[in-house]
């Protein structure tokens, strides 16, 4: 493979900044943040009121642990639009992700805050090896999800020519890539080997296409993971990571030069790492939660997003700023399959709405070749688990399938069984969550 490594001149001037240009950078816009959010968010004006902080108690960056935390619930609380700092008039566009009660999470953008996030992508793509003139096949899912679009701003914001394939349509995808013959893809890694096989099927070697760079994102995936990809494909692979609630794809991406952790960018997000028990601020290279504070949203800040996933804070190398280790798991009971976000209680949301059915579940996650796969085993209530027909339970079974599919996007197989056999733990407590994948893919 040939590392397409970009010239020094390409890079913005911050890439190539001291450390305390960019402290002084995240000071200027961390104080204007919170006197934004402060000014305009009612949550956040009762939030630091409650808590006894001001704007103007931030006189250095430090300062920031003295402020409240976000969590997804505060955004849940507050849906659809409490947390936007703009009239809904200034919004150029809304996303959102699946929330635990049913409902999204609500994210939105002024026409500012679409060009910035474009940035910030075409930056990554930039990181990853890709140029203007670039073809770059995005097979992230678009709608809602921030995937697609955000990658396909950014995309055209570099100068690239694009394919907006989303997801999917596995033969047409390998179709595409053989006759428009991309440079780039962008896509969740696991469905990368999917594209992978689709290929060997039909008689053709992935190594052997278009193909240079592929920037996969999403999920979290392993190093093993990427050295498969990376021999079977013929291709660099890096790791873009973002979040819907603190942006989107392109809040930290790798350089294709150290493929050594995504490189957080520092001048438009503040990280921190805590204890997610005790929500003290933990020194850069220890394990914790990654916590986020947004430096440049208009339409919506964030102050001290908790993201729950688990990971370090880790020196520069490529570029001026400070990398993100690997995930290694989540501090709450989210799930991610396929590129989605679950979390148990929207499965049990859906249970109890079936009268057949007790609230007595067990998710199970396996990887089936290289996707996730999620059976759901659910029991029926007493009153009714000894008269259930083989006929009735699979239509039960069909129902609920219908259900996590539509209201939660992911295909689920549902299995109906009798009272009491669900499995227990010591304390009587149905076991929600099996995760059977490989340790870091999940």
């Amino acid at each position: 493979m040939a590392r397409r490594v970009p010239p020094a001149a390409e890079l913005d001037p911050i890439e190539r900044a001291s450390r305390d240009e960019i402290t002084a950078l995240q000071l200027q816009r961390l104080k204007a943040t919170l006197q934004r959010a402060y000014e305009n968010v009612p949550h956040y004006r009762r939030a630091f009121d409650a808590a006894g902080v001001h704007p103007e108690d931030c006189r250095a960056l430090a300062d920031l642990a003295k402020f409240p935390f976000t969590t997804k619930k505060d955004l849940r609380d507050n849906y659809p639009f409490g947390m936007f700092a703009v009239p809904r008039e200034q919004l150029a566009r809304v996303h959102a992700s699946s929330g635990t009660t049913g409902k999204p999470t609500v994210v939105g953008y002024t026409r500012a805050d679409i060009e910035t996030w474009a940035g910030l992508v075409a930056r990554s793509i930039r990181a990853a090896g890709g140029r203007a003139g670039d073809i770059c096949h995005v097979a992230y899912g678009y709608g809602l999800f921030t995937g697609g679009l955000g990658a396909h701003y950014g995309a055209e914001k570099l100068g690239c020519t694009v394919i907006p394939m989303s997801g999917g349509q596995t033969e047409k995808q390998v179709q595409l890539i053989q006759d428009f013959r991309p440079d780039i893809i962008m896509v969740t890694p696991s469905y990368m080997l999917n594209i992978v096989e689709e290929f060997l099927r039909q008689g053709l070697d992935p190594a052997e296409s278009s193909l240079s760079i592929g920037i996969f994102g999403a999920e979290p995936w392993t190093d093993a993971m990427r050295t498969e990809i990376e021999a079977r494909a013929g291709i660099d692979a890096v790791d873009i990571y973002g979040l819907s609630e603190v942006m989107g794809p392109g809040v930290a991406s790798e350089c294709v030069e150290t493929k050594d952790g995504p490189v957080i960018w520092e001048d438009h997000f503040y990280p921190e790492i805590i204890d997610p028990d005790t929500g003290a601020v933990l020194p850069d290279g220890s394990d914790g939660e990654l916590v986020f504070t947004s430096l440049t949203k208009q339409a919506m800040p964030v102050i001290r997003y908790r993201t729950r996933d688990l990971t370090k804070l880790l020196p520069p190398t490529a570029r001026s700023m400070r990398r993100m280790g690997k995930i290694t798991g989540r501090s709450d009971d989210m799930l991610i399959i396929r590129g989605v976000n679950l979390f148990p209680t929207q499965v049990e949301e859906l249970i109890l709405k079936q009268g057949s059915l007790a609230p007595v579940y067990q998710l199970v996650v396996t990887r089936d070749g290289h996707l996730d796969k999620l059976d759901i085993l659910v029991e029926a209530r007493p009153e009714v688990s000894g008269r259930l027909s083989g006929v009735e339970s699979d239509a039960i079974a069909r129902q609920l399938e219908h259900g996590v599919k539509t209201h939660i996007g992911v295909s689920a197989k549902v299995r109906v069984m009798a009272a009491g056999s669900v499995e227990r733990t010591l304390t009587g407590k149905a076991r929600r969550v099996v995760d059977k994948r490989p340790k870091g893919t999940n």
